[in-house]
């Protein structure tokens, strides 16, 4: 080969070469700097504090995220929250959707929107727009719609209450050395709650040999708790599922039960939902009139979470972490792993990568798959239950998550 023909291909070679980076800088240029995702919660009005640890909890995971990289696929794009505000009525949220849908055009995905009534509106703006959404809400009729952009993190209220039903009657067998065979339940008219109300009626109570004999349904906020709990005192039934949403309510309700001489374990109470739970109870209600009762919840901080729980309670002096904080700092992680699949920012690749995910045990939600069904549940979705012991509720199931054990409360 002559010297110049080495020449030429020398040159050839670093055309190829310059090219080929021209190419590379190009589609590395194309990548978004920022990737966002939504937060559509209550930050106003009567449920302003659980929307606020939501996005606590969904800071927290955008933060960790982005230090360790941010999203590979999209050569380290950032995470951009963009929170809105959902109000405190289902009209507030669905406009609140409409505008995060007409305004927020780049939004990948969503999370939220914390009621089950919200939710169920929210999600009939989004899956229009096909932005996928991520929720902790529990009712059935949010992934029973057919729709393909719901995806439903925690098990659904029904599951929920299948799951916890024969849990509660074994702590009950295992304390008191009885079964329990008479029921109350008395819940508000939210989604998560009538449906909780709803699987009971509908076939658990039968299925585990328990007879209802007290069913009362109130709208919040609650004025007055009186008739309701004279009708628990005569009655007399050996549980108590107890099921409002609003922190006012269930502060009305055990004050009124205490008076009547039912509070402190006197009649074993079991709640679904978070509001018996929340930091907020003890400004209001004391830790002895709360001691023992129980909730069963979607998600809870529970073991494999100390360090995350350390760093909400520094970061935002929250006592403990409920469900909407880890459920939402799951939720980021999840829209995270989604980016990566799709390998591209746009909302439809996201939402198929969400439909097709495989990425194996759940480390923020109770037991089951970081998988979604036909339906957008996610596949083998616990839950938890949590007992106010010593002030502090704290998770007591499943075994393995749980940071304490359970007592059943002395009559």
């Amino acid at each position: 080969m002559t010297a110049k023909s080495k020449i030429t291909i020398s040159r050839r070679t670093l055309l190829a070469g310059a090219a080929g980076a021209l190419i590379a800088s190009r589609a590395w240029a194309q990548q978004p700097a920022e990737v966002k995702v939504g937060l559509l919660v209550p930050i106003s009005g009567l449920y302003a504090r659980p929307g606020t640890v939501m996005r606590e909890g969904a800071e927290m995971a955008v933060d960790h995220i982005n230090a360790q990289g941010g999203i590979k696929a999209l050569a380290g794009a950032k995470l951009k929250l963009v929170v809105l505000d959902s109000g405190d009525t289902t009209e507030k949220a669905k406009n609140a959707a409409q505008r995060m849908v007409a305004q927020e055009t780049d939004l990948v995905a969503a999370s939220g929107a914390y009621l089950s009534s919200f939710t169920l509106a929210v999600t009939e703006v989004t899956e229009r727009a096909n932005l996928p959404v991520l929720t902790l809400s529990y009712s059935d009729l949010i992934t029973d719609r057919g729709f393909k952009y719901v995806f439903q993190t925690a098990a659904t209220a029904g599951s929920q209450a299948r799951q916890a039903l024969p849990q509660i009657i074994k702590l009950a067998e295992t304390a008191s050395g009885k079964r329990p065979k008479t029921v109350a339940i008395l819940t508000d008219n939210t989604g998560a709650s009538i449906a909780s109300a709803k699987a009971m009626r509908e076939g658990l109570l039968a299925e585990n040999q328990l007879q209802l004999i007290v069913d009362e349904t109130f709208t919040p906020p609650l004025a007055d708790a009186t008739s309701l709990v004279q009708k628990i005192r005569s009655a007399k039934p050996d549980l108590l599922f107890f099921l409002p949403t609003v922190i006012s309510d269930a502060k009305l309700l055990l004050e009124k039960m205490n008076e009547f001489g039912l509070g402190q374990g006197k009649i074993p109470t079991i709640s679904f939902g978070i509001a018996i739970a929340e930091p907020d109870m003890l400004q209001t209600v004391s830790p002895e009139l709360l001691q023992g009762v129980l909730t069963c919840v979607a998600s809870w901080g529970a073991k494999g979470h100390e360090a995350l729980i350390a760093e909400l309670k520094t970061r935002y002096k929250e006592p403990w972490m409920t469900q909407n904080a880890i459920s939402t700092y799951g939720d980021m992680w999840v829209i995270k792993d989604a980016l990566e699949k799709a390998g591209k920012a746009d909302r439809v690749a996201v939402g198929e990568a969400l439909r097709t995910m495989d990425a194996g045990p759940s480390k923020y939600y109770p037991l089951g798959e970081i998988k979604f069904d036909e339906k957008g549940r996610r596949v083998g979705a616990g839950m938890t239950i949590v007992q106010w012991q010593a002030g502090v509720p704290v998770t007591v199931f499943p075994p393995q998550l749980a940071l304490a054990q359970p007592f059943w409360p002395k009559n």
